[in-house]
């Protein structure tokens, strides 16, 4: 009757993570934000150039206008992690911006039911009590033209704030970097390197609240994990191209090739470096409407009979944009498309413009 798989699975993703250095951490900040994007398979960071660029390559801040505010939901595992974003930008002057973004990705009313059996071994259920795993990114960014006509660059200051109930939580800190260029033909080159100095990760573990779980299951979790993380750099190079045909008719192109220096079960993986790539593309019409599409995250999946097998992740959406006010749908997941669930996201972004 001891129940406490619970808590074990909530703790599970930072017992699994306590390494010195980790392949897999902070993943929460590699989802992505921004329907638009997640529509087109996150296949952006060449082409970006709003308020969501903080996130995407803070080097497109430069192209900002006007004051920018921008606002994000999904829901993840059939509703039971939700994943909000919301973000600020505005131009300094003509050649550099700056913004603030905050990513939240939870997991609430989780039951504790570690101490649902008292000291004479009976069970009472008033003793059972909630908590809540959150994951949380605050990203500062900056922006500016250099002298060289179409080159931008861009970096951001991140600080990360983990937490798991009473159990655990850990602060981070880490940066990014990005640059954009655009030549005359206008095609567009991106580049972006997250976590360039490797993000570190410093946990507090209440060792109090160990000990309740440490014998959940046997021969597991009996000492402490390591209380520090490291996360490796990652990189994204991206390409697109926009076309208008008849003035009211557009179509955006662009592709990302997604490095991680690992070996896992990317397309294209060595021990080295793993390589995954995105494609996306946007049809708009008067800059009213758009419809997206894009198919990313292949894998070599290892089937029960020892074979492999290519999967991938589609994602389509659609979006509408008056007098500085957009709304963006995406179909998407997380994961390929037979691991996951899909998920509804909805995006709204406001540009100060409308204001004025």
């Amino acid at each position: 009757m001891k129940n406490y798989i619970v808590i074990v699975l909530t703790l599970a993703t930072l017992f699994a993570s306590a390494q010195t250095t980790r392949k897999y951490s902070n993943e929460f900040m590699n989802i992505g934000v921004d329907a638009a994007a997640l529509g087109m398979s996150n296949a952006v960071v060449s082409q970006t150039g709003d308020v969501n660029s903080g996130y995407w390559n803070p080097a497109g801040l430069v192209h900002l206008e006007d004051n920018q505010l921008a606002l994000m939901h999904s829901s993840y595992f059939a509703n039971i992690a939700n994943y909000n974003y919301i973000a600020y930008a505005m131009p300094l002057d003509d050649r550099s911006a700056v913004g603030i973004s905050l990513i939240r990705f939870g997991v609430d009313d989780i039951l504790d039911t570690t101490q649902l059996i008292d000291d004479q071994g009976n069970v009472n259920y008033d003793r059972i009590s909630t908590f809540s795993t959150a994951d949380y990114g605050l990203t500062f960014s900056y922006a500016r033209k250099l002298p060289l006509d179409g080159l931008n660059f861009g970096v951001n200051a991140k600080v990360i704030r983990r937490i798991i109930g009473d159990f655990a939580s850990s602060w981070g800190f880490g940066l990014d970097a990005g640059i954009q260029f655009e030549n005359d033909s206008g095609w567009k080159f991106g580049l972006m390197a997250r976590d360039i100095t490797t993000t570190y990760n410093s946990w507090s573990i209440d060792e109090d609240k160990f000990e309740q779980i440490s014998g959940a299951v046997e021969g597991q979790n009996q000492e402490l994990p390591e209380t520090t993380e490291i996360t490796i750099p990652k990189l994204q190079l991206g390409m697109s191209k926009k076309w208008i045909f008849h003035y009211d008719y557009s179509l955006l192109a662009a592709a990302n090739l997604n490095v991680r220096f690992e070996e896992n079960n990317d397309v294209f993986s060595t021990s080295f470096a793993s390589i995954n790539p995105a494609l996306g593309f946007e049809f708009g019409y008067t800059d009213l409407v758009f419809l997206r599409g894009g198919v990313g995250n292949f894998q070599n999946e290892r089937q029960i009979d020892d074979s492999e097998d290519l999967t991938f992740q589609p994602n389509f959406g659609v979006g509408f944009k008056y007098k500085g006010i957009q709304i963006d749908y995406a179909f998407t997941d997380i994961g390929d498309q037979s691991a996951a669930l899909y998920s509804n996201v909805f995006s709204l972004k406001i540009d100060f413009s409308v204001f004025r």
